[in-house]
């Protein structure tokens, strides 16, 4: 099992990730899973301004889980903010930042007090430019992160059955190919110290109600339909899912319910073969920009070392 290590910061006075008193806020206070009767109860209150929407979470039986869901209105993408807030250095991750609202997540990384360590993508995205080049440029010594399988430029590339620690708290790697060759999926760990319920962040792989395309960058539903069964729906069920996107309206699924209700994966293999190849989406309008740009870290003129391999 691979094990990424955290260098040790001293904890800044100033707070962390997206939305303050200037974005807009969720409150979610999931039960334990002992006294939470399926499907689990979620309270939200969402205020959304303009191109931004922020989501806290206290997740669980775990205290030391500072959690943003974050949203960009333009792509429709997510972006999710973790930090171990129990660490004297409150080590923080993005998971798929976007390049417009790289200044608004870093502002609330201050704010919250919190040092980010990895900027994360779960796979190479068509539809906007990743912002884990530009966070890189304003944060020092911020590592970006993506699958070797992506076969793009990052700091740390990372594969199935490796772990990215932050603090005490650690995020699981799925490989979950099929919307792309490179598509991962990041799961919560698995213990008394850690979130419960779990969470899972999907990417395009599976999202609420749905899934991501598989008609180009090496995207395949044979692939996909088994990523998703084998890696997310052996998942426990009270399992919260935060995908990639959403497009309307919903913020968090958990994989009972896409098991029940998902119009796509609840079908057998040759059933979502077939919708899938009669989906007849259009070319994405943003592909030839964003995913040359983000083989590259989100940085076309990003400097042209080799990327570091993480050592098992």
């Amino acid at each position: 099992m691979l094990r990424i290590g955290v260098l040790r910061f001293v904890a800044l006075p100033h707070s962390s990730s997206s939305s303050s008193s200037s974005s807009s806020s969720l409150l979610f206070n999931p039960i334990s899973p002992k006294s939470l009767p399926p499907p689990p109860v979620i309270r939200t209150k969402l205020v959304s301004r303009s191109r931004t929407m922020a989501y806290t979470a206290s997740s669980g039986s775990s205290s030391n889980l500072l959690f943003r869901q974050l949203f960009e209105k333009e792509s429709s993408t997510y972006t999710y903010l973790l930090a171990d807030v129990s660490h004297p250095d409150k080590p923080a991750l993005l998971i798929d930042p976007v390049d417009k609202t790289v200044d608004r997540d870093i502002s609330l990384v201050k704010e919250l007090g919190l040092k980010l360590i990895y900027a994360m993508n779960t796979h190479v995205h068509a539809d906007h430019v990743t912002g884990t080049g530009l966070i890189k440029t304003k944060l020092p010594g911020v590592k970006s992160v993506i699958s070797k399988a992506s076969k793009s430029k990052a700091d740390l590339l990372i594969e199935a059955g490796d772990k990215i620690y932050f603090g005490d708290l650690f995020l699981e790697v799925r490989a979950t190919p099929g919307h792309t060759l490179g598509c991962l999926t990041y799961v919560t760990g698995d213990g008394p110290d850690q979130p419960q319920p779990r969470m899972a962040f999907t990417g395009d792989a599976l999202l609420i109600r749905g899934c991501g395309r598989t008609d180009f960058q090496g995207g395949s539903s044979h692939q996909l339909y088994n990523s998703v069964h084998s890696q997310i729906f052996t998942l426990p069920k009270d399992t919260f899912i935060y995908p990639a996107h959403d497009y309307k309206g919903f913020t968090v699924s958990t994989v009972g319910e896409e098991m029940l209700y998902n119009p796509r994966l609840t079908k057998d293999e040759e059933g979502f073969k077939s919708i899938m190849e009669n989906l007849k989406l259009s070319y994405p309008k943003m592909i030839d920009i964003a995913v040359p740009a983000n083989m590259v870290c989100g940085l076309q003129d990003l400097s042209e070392r080799p990327a570091e391999s993480v050592a098992k």
